[in-house]
């Protein structure tokens, strides 16, 4: 991985999901053909037991069986460890899965791995965005520069379509 923002072209409706397979909390790993014919919510997140990454995922946790019913499985993606994950999975309660992408491959194919700036000091870090795949393995609806309060319930109103 560099430390120049994403260089993969943005993904759009209709394009074809970047694959991936990652170790996912509580040990295993979730690849994008495990769920051939389902959707699949993939959200990527900063930071495991931030806050707004703590909203965001008791809000899909509060929704999982909604999701369920829907036909969907959600997938939350960030660069902590599957132990970090652990962690916060237990300590929140968490219902949906966690994946590791320590490395930032998945994050880079997905274009949400980007240049930020805090307090005027340029970083490089984990764009909030979510990702609906189709049973088709490709992109259905792509939320960037996602603000947590609403964005749940927007995500499974898409699911339900």
């Amino acid at each position: 991985m560099t430390d120049a923002a994403s260089t993969a072209p943005e993904l759009s409706p209709g394009d074809a999901a970047p694959a991936f397979d990652l170790p996912r909390d509580g040990g295993g790993s979730a690849r994008l053909e495990d769920f051939a014919g389902r959707m699949i919510v993939l959200y990527f997140y900063p930071k495991d037991d931030t806050s707004g990454c703590t909203k965001e995922a008791l809000g899909f946790t509060e929704h999982a069986e909604a999701f369920t019913a829907a036909g969907a499985v959600v997938l939350g993606v960030s660069k902590d460890s599957v132990a970090k994950h652990d962690k916060f999975r237990d300590k929140h309660n968490l219902s949906v899965a966690l994946l590791s992408d320590e490395n930032g491959d998945v994050c880079e194919r997905y274009g949400v791995w980007i240049e930020k700036s805090m307090y005027g000091k340029k970083y490089m870090g984990i764009d909030r965005a979510t990702f609906l795949i189709d049973g088709e393995g490709r992109i259905a609806r792509v939320w960037r520069k996602v603000k947590v309060p609403g964005h749940v319930e927007e995500v499974l109103a898409a699911v339900r379509g």
